[in-house]
């Protein structure tokens, strides 16, 4: 959940004048009746999973695999095509968009949960996060998007160019951040008594940042032109990124100042893999906000680099990145871009724990370096869900290569960039249980 206002490393203009932060009217916060009981039955379901002994388990699973004493591999699903879920268990019934925002929530946690898809831990506490206005970096990117399915986050978007050439550099502003402590309050009161009696409710800060200035800086400069300038136009690609760190370092600075950053130990998405609990941070309940980031996970990607010769990765993007991943105790790194053949950068990132391995990667070469060193998030292909009819020996035959190429590793199973299902839900069901015959196989 988040109410947090251009949020997430993106470009955007100042607020309006007199623009109100927050998001619900401050004299409509009454819920309806019916509102309500949906809510408490939800809630009631929430808290008797995450009382279940099976939690502390998963647990126990994550935080080995992440302290590089993995027995078995946790499973992790996300990015899934939620629009194409037709299912009466996910329909919203509430009224309220207060109340429609939490009831999807938990809604989705639940069918997760309920349909066994990965090693799913449920918090007994629902989250009241800070209400933040984060005004971004002053660019509002322009750009084109064609559809070929409604209500589908899967566009595709042709970027204009803003950023042309040195002179535009200074476009890119330092970001100004106001926490709403009152409505924050507000919305904690509401929460408090919405749940009393059923499940905790806690205040909680930022668990971090999509750290990647590559894929935001390519929204202002374009993708072919921004490749073409790194030969042509070395010093000013260079002169972006700098720019982009440093404002980005603002950001984090203020959040700082603010208490925004709240501990990422915990059973939340760390970069693009699964959960980040980890035995060498504080435990989380000690920084719900004013967490100091050498106390939490960083993270950092450039995909748009996939390409590129590992020096030249290394000059326009990873040497920058650096001085943002250094600030947290320990990293995450990578995307969709293949980095079994970088490792010899990656091993420059002084506090580096957990590499993303793509399906573009070689997992054999990265295993050689990664064993004993860092944890692989392996991602499995998602095509498998694209087919016209879904072959489960393919599926299985894709898992038992990622595990024999990684044995004796550290690794995550984590299935992501789930663009469509056709409409068939059940195969990540299907897919979720052949991960764990893989591993029963494989493991014993």
């Amino acid at each position: 959940m988040s109410r947090y206002l251009n949020l997430g490393d993106r470009f955007g203009a100042d607020p309006a004048p007199g623009m109100h932060i927050g998001r619900i009217p401050q004299d409509n916060l009454t819920l309806p009746r019916e509102d309500i009981e949906r809510l408490r039955e939800l809630a009631k379901r929430k808290h008797d999973i995450a009382a279940m002994p099976l939690m502390d388990i998963r647990r126990r699973l994550w935080r080995d695999a992440n302290d590089l004493k993995m027995t078995v591999p946790p499973i992790y699903i996300n990015e899934i095509c939620w629009n194409e879920i037709q299912d009466d268990s996910l329909s919203l019934r509430c009224t309220h968009a207060f109340a429609r925002e939490l009831e999807e929530i938990l809604l989705q946690e639940l069918y997760c949960f309920n349909h066994d898809l990965g090693d799913v831990i449920v918090e007994d506490y629902v989250e009241n996060p800070l209400v933040v206005y984060d005004s971004g970096f002053g660019i509002d990117e322009v750009v084109d998007v064609a559809s070929t399915q409604f209500n589908s986050e899967i566009v595709s978007r042709h970027f204009h160019v803003l950023i042309n050439d040195m002179n535009d550099v200074e476009k890119i502003k330092e970001p100004e951040i106001i926490v709403d402590r009152e409505r924050t309050a507000q919305y904690g009161e509401l929460m408090q008594e919405l749940f009393d009696g059923i499940i905790d409710v806690k205040t909680v800060g930022a668990r971090g940042l999509w750290f990647t200035p590559w894929d935001y800086l390519i929204r202002v400069m374009g993708v072919e032109q921004t490749l073409m300038n790194l030969i042509l136009e070395p010093e000013f690609v260079e002169a972006v990124v700098k720019r982009y760190v440093h404002c980005s370092m603002v950001r984090m600075q203020r959040y700082r100042e603010e208490g925004i950053w709240a501990s990422n130990n915990t059973a939340v998405r760390v970069g693009s893999g699964g959960y980040g609990h980890v035995s060498c941070l504080d435990e989380p309940e000690k920084h719900l906000l004013h967490c100091p980031t050498k106390q939490m996970w960083g993270c950092g990607n450039a995909q748009i680099f996939s390409s590129v010769s590992p020096d030249m990765h290394w000059q326009f993007s990873l040497q920058y990145e650096m001085e943002w991943l250094k600030q947290f105790g320990i990293t995450y790194y990578g995307c969709c871009e293949p980095l079994s053949g970088k490792m010899e950068i990656m091993e420059k990132i002084p506090n580096l724990r957990k590499i993303s391995m793509s399906p573009w990667n070689d997992l054999n070469r990265a295993a050689e370096r990664c064993r004993g060193k860092y944890v692989m998030s392996c991602k499995p292909s998602p095509a498998v869900f694209a087919m016209d009819k879904f072959d489960e020996n393919e599926a299985k035959k894709d898992i038992m290569k990622i595990l024999e190429a990684t044995n004796g590793c550290s690794i995550e199973l984590i299935m992501k960039d789930i663009s469509t299902l056709h409409f068939r839900p059940q195969l990540l069901w299907k897919w979720a249980a052949l991960a764990r015959e893989c591993i029963a196989e494989f493991y014993g």
